[in-house]
């Protein structure tokens, strides 16, 4: 494969990856006392400070990794994210739907991953 398709293969997934994490964040903005309450539910504490922390990790690293900015660090962080919200909050093997939430953000966090290796390619603010 050209360095041309590569880097465009890697914004392509910079941009996917990206649009989740940002539409996800910008949904919790609306849904404050609904998000604190799900995150209270499994026994977080101080669940008002995760859920801000989580709208900027969201946003924030979400429009990191659209524009290829720190971009391994960026990867990196919400991969992590991804895990750490896959096995605090998807954990009740007992339904279909949370094992497939479950590997879907592990899915995700493998993704990110990948970038974090690879690099941004050179579409991006890092360039590589």
């Amino acid at each position: 494969m050209n360095t041309a398709m590569q880097n465009t293969l890697a914004l392509v997934a910079r941009l996917l990856l990206a649009a989740l994490f940002i539409l996800a964040g910008i949904n919790k903005l609306s849904g404050m006392e609904g998000t604190v309450g799900y995150i209270a539910s499994v026994g977080l504490p101080f669940p008002e400070l995760v859920y801000y922390a989580t709208v900027a990790i969201e946003i924030i690293g979400g429009l990191m990794l659209a524009v290829g900015f720190k971009t391994r660090y960026a990867a990196g962080a919400l991969g992590v994210f991804s895990i750490l919200a896959a096995v605090l909050f998807h954990n009740d093997f007992s339904q279909q739907s949370e094992i497939t939430a479950f590997l879907k953000n592990f899915a995700i966090a493998g993704g990110m991953f990948a970038i974090a290796a690879s690099g941004p390619g050179s579409f991006s603010v890092d360039r590589g």
